[in-house]
């Protein structure tokens, strides 16, 4: 990320919507750049590379997931698409495209910035060394601490701090969670990544393993407050402090 504040490009053709982010956006401190079509978005990200894309999926000249593979072929700046398509096969595509998370319209300002500031945070982390390495979050007054080289997890509550002992496949998936905290990951995704390519299909089978890595970390497996559903889609590790 630049030193200045942080630039992000809005890919979004309606004008009422560029300024409505614009203000949200500005208002945050950020500098924010605007491109009506595809093609404008894609001669500004390669002229003056962004760190973050917000997306229309609806784009006039080309639609937002191809737009998506387009940058990922030479860049990993991440991206958030904003949307009118709501349903779950949109944003399972937007993502195995490789946007980095997904915001359905209408939506809160909000919840907006916050998708922002994790997702600048997450990119501005993969440059150091412990990026994807050690991860820590605190909710309802309960800790999970990961440290994937050390290979040690452990939770800590007001009654004590605990190691957590994770099978191969759990803590295989745990640390796929942790390299890409804060970032929606689509069942095909984990099941690729965990399982390999033969086991693409077999959600059932991570919900499975999903529910028995709840049992060892949340407080209340049946309100995860780390491990996060997204329905239909996959699932979201919190982002770490």
């Amino acid at each position: 990320m630049s030193a200045a504040a942080p630039l992000i490009l809005v890919v979004e053709d309606e004008l009422q919507m560029r300024r409505l982010l614009r203000a949200a956006l500005t208002a945050q401190g950020y500098r924010c750049a605007e491109a009506g079509t595809a093609r404008d978005g894609l001669m500004q990200a390669t002229s003056q590379p962004p760190d973050l894309i917000l997306l229309d999926l609806g784009l006039p000249d080309q639609d937002g997931i191809d737009f998506t593979r387009q940058v990922r072929g030479w860049s990993n700046v991440p991206i958030l698409v904003l949307s009118a398509r709501g349903q779950e096969t949109d944003k399972v595509a937007a993502l195995d495209a490789g946007a980095d998370d997904y915001l359905t319209k209408p939506f809160g300002v909000g919840e907006l910035t916050a998708r922002v500031r994790v997702a600048l945070r997450h990119a501005s982390r993969a440059t150091s060394p412990t990026a994807d390495t050690r991860y820590e979050a605190t909710n309802d007054g309960r800790t999970l601490s990961v440290d994937l080289e050390a290979r040690s997890v452990r939770v800590a509550d007001a009654q004590g701090s605990d190691d957590v002992r994770l099978t191969p496949t759990e803590f295989k998936f745990l640390a796929l969670l942790v390299r890409h905290a804060g970032k929606v990951l689509t069942h095909q995704q984990i099941l690729k990544e965990v399982w390999g390519p033969t086991h693409v299909r077999d959600v059932q089978y991570l919900r499975v393993y999903a529910g028995e890595l709840r049992k060892k970390l949340e407080a209340d497996p049946a309100r995860p407050q780390f491990l996060v559903t997204e329905a239909g889609v996959g699932y979201r590790l919190r982002a770490g402090e």
